[in-house]
Formats: structure tokens, C-alpha cells, sequence
């Protein structure tokens, strides 16, 4: 193939490339986004609901883009005390951010790369200061920016159809939107286990490792919501309260112990080296059945990732979660203009083999330089909280 082709070809491919992510950012600002999230005011609350159902309310930009101004409205509205947030459809709160839309971007070096994290952060860090109480009802599908989106409000009610997970590692991510803050803060070494494997929780097991603050069972949703809208100028101890006795009362798998339970101590002797090495290296010594199996889950995972996620965690213990979010911008823009994000989107959400090629594809090659990097400052291009 001559080289005018082979010029011609990729001229092409980038044309193509260019053309998705700007069909992308069209749609996410014109005609169609209305319906994308739905806000209303019912009684003393403000109501959000993620209205992607067909797309599990996957978080887009013109999504993030119409909540962060009305979550703002509404905190300053001296009527409003209460924000409620939902995802419309039954099967998911929100399954993460728009992935396909970014690495689209970040391929042909669109700002949508860049503007999508910068953006997503700032309303993580709103929800985070909102002085408002913000319930978020996780039921369904919540993982990546629907983490993002709930865990850092006042309350997070689980259902039984919650299924929650951080499962960045697999494809060459960490487990952003904060969760260099909230992780680290869940006990014992739940949070770092949780954020190199990837591990899914279900229903009441999301309240009892510490994510969620309340269980209430998902038929019952409506009528907490009419409840807690009928409140009269209610604070933060009187929205509790009703959550409370919703939660309570509720059920279903209130005698099945914590799914984790039997394997705390492991979790907590086995992951609380101070190096993934030194994990990978405790698994191997240890060889039961158990801690085999976290050993083979690992060895899925991005080397870079894994050992980004591991810093990422270990710095956000003593952080704010302004700093954390700051932190992890630099490290969102390090995965942009990495190998191993594009790798494994591509090996688990495009191609669908499972089978991704990480660059470098071992943790000693690894290096604390390449790490540093990453966490270095991006200067004027900082993120701005």
C-alpha cells in the first residue's frame, strides 16, 4: 500500500472518529437532552431524575450540564429543603459515566476529554458541599458515575436490586468521581479491596459495607418519596428520621449475613500491605482458595491502573474531597493520554474479548517515575473547585 493511501486511510479513520464525538456533543446540546434528565419540585423537594433508561442512565456532559445549575438553584432556594435524586427505568440509578463518548474523544484529542471529568467533578463536589439534605435513591445499577453522583450526599438508600461496584481496573481507569475519598473510608480495607477487584455488592450488602446509609425495599420507593416531600420545612435530622423508619422496617435479607462477612479478617491482613506487590505477594502466600481467587481477579487487571488505584487511596486517606477530585483530574487526563484506558474499553465494552493487552503488562515494569507523572500537577490546567 502506498503511502498516499495509507495518509488517505487514516485521515479518514480521524474524520470518523471526529464525526462521532462531535454527533455526540450535538446531541448533548440540542434538540433530545430535555428529555435526558427530568427536574421537578414536589412539595418541599427537588426531584432529579437520570432519564436514560435505554442507556442504563449512563452520565453524559449535557446531563451533568443541566443538574449542576439546578442543584445550585435549588440550594440557594429558600423554599427548597430537600433534593431528591433517582434514575428513571427500574433497572439502574446510573451505571456510569458516558465511556464510549470520552474514549471517542480522547482518541482524536477532543476537549470532551477533558471537559467531561473537569465538569463531572465539580457537580461530585457540589453534591459533597450541597447544604441542602440529598438523597440519593441508588436502586438498581450504581456504579462509576452514578457512584459519583450519590455517595457523596447526606443519604444513600439501597434496594434489593442495588448491585454497586468500582470496576475501573478492568479497563485501565481507577475508581474516580471520589472515590479516592469515600473508599479509604469505608472499614478496615473494604475500600482498597473493593477498588483493585472491581468486587459487586448487592442489595443490603451496599448498606452494610458502608456506601449506603439506608436499606429500604424498592416497591416502597414512591412512597418514601411522597413522605419525604410532604415534610414541612424539614432539616436534615427530620429526613433521617423518615428514612429511618422506612429502613427499619424493611425486610428482605435483614437475617442473611454480610456477603464479605466470613472473609473480613483475610480482606483486612491480606490487602493491607503497602504495595500492590506486597498484596499480590501476601495472596501467594497465603493460597487458600479465597485468596487465590483475589490473585486471579488481579492479574485481570491494568498494571497501571492497579498501582495508580493503590496511590490514589492511600493519598485520599488524609485528603478533602476537594483535594481528592483535584488529584484525580490530573489522574483522569495521565489515563487520557495512556495506553491501557483505550485498551481496555476497547477489550471489554467494543470488542467484547476480555482479552486486553496492557502497556506495560506487569506491575514491576510499573515504574515510581511513571507514577509520579501521573500525579504531577497539570498547572494552569488544574482542575478549579
Amino acid at each position: 500500500m502506498s503511502a498516499a493511501v495509507l495518509s488517505a486511510r487514516l485521515r479518514l479513520k480521524h474524520f470518523h472518529r471526529l464525526r462521532v464525538v462531535l454527533q455526540h456533543v450535538g446531541m448533548a446540546t440540542h434538540g433530545g437532552s430535555e428529555a435526558e434528565v427530568l427536574m421537578e419540585k414536589t412539595g418541599c423537594a427537588g426531584v432529579i431524575t437520570l432519564n436514560r433508561p435505554q442507556a442504563l442512565n449512563a452520565l453524559n456532559l449535557s446531563m451533568i450540564q443541566r443538574i449542576y445549575p439546578q442543584l445550585k438553584l435549588w440550594e440557594d432556594d429558600p423554599e427548597m429543603f430537600l433534593i431528591i435524586i433517582k434514575g428513571a427505568g427500574g433497572k439502574a440509578f446510573c451505571a456510569g459515566g458516558d465511556i464510549r463518548a470520552v474514549t471517542d474523544a480522547g482518541k482524536v484529542g477532543h476537549r470532551l476529554a477533558q471537559d467531561f471529568f473537569r465538569e463531572e467533578y465539580i457537580l461530585n463536589n457540589a453534591i459533597g458541599t450541597c447544604k441542602k439534605p440529598y438523597v440519593a435513591f441508588i436502586d438498581g445499577i450504581t456504579m462509576g458515575g452514578g457512584v459519583g453522583l450519590s455517595v457523596h450526599g447526606h443519604f444513600r438508600v439501597a434496594t434489593e436490586k442495588t448491585l454497586f461496584a468500582m470496576p475501573e481496573t478492568a479497563i485501565g481507569l481507577f475508581p474516580d468521581v471520589g472515590g479516592g475519598y469515600f473508599l479509604p473510608r469505608l472499614s478496615g480495607r473494604i475500600g482498597c479491596y473493593l477498588a483493585l477487584t472491581g468486587f459487586r455488592l448487592k442489595g443490603r450488602d451496599v448498606q452494610r459495607a458502608g456506601v449506603a446509609t439506608h436499606f429500604v425495599e424498592s416497591e416502597k420507593l414512591p412512597a418514601l418519596e411522597k413522605d419525604l416531600s410532604l415534610l414541612k420545612s424539614p432539616s436534615k435530622e427530620d429526613v433521617d428520621d423518615v428514612l429511618n423508619s422506612y429502613h427499619s422496617k424493611s425486610k428482605i435479607d435483614q437475617g442473611k449475613p454480610f456477603i464479605l462477612d466470613e472473609h473480613m479478617d483475610e480482606i483486612n491482613s491480606l490487602f493491607s500491605a503497602n504495595s500492590v506487590e506486597g498484596i499480590i505477594e501476601n495472596l501467594k502466600k497465603d493460597g487458600s482458595s479465597y485468596a487465590l481467587q483475589q490473585l486471579k481477579t488481579l492479574k485481570k487487571m491494568s498494571p497501571t491502573s492497579l498501582k495508580m488505584t493503590f496511590r490514589q487511596l492511600q493519598e485520599g486517606t488524609s485528603m478533602t474531597l476537594q483535594d481528592v477530585l483535584t488529584m484525580e483530574y490530573r489522574l483522569s487526563q495521565a489515563c487520557m493520554r495512556g495506553h491501557d484506558f483505550y485498551e481496555g474499553v476497547r477489550a471489554v465494552l467494543i470488542d467484547k474479548d476480555q482479552s486486553p493487552k496492557w502497556k506495560p503488562a506487569l506491575l514491576e515494569e510499573v515504574t515510581d517515575e511513571d507514577l509520579d507523572s501521573y500525579f504531577k500537577s497539570l498547572g494552569s490546567n488544574d482542575l478549579k473547585l
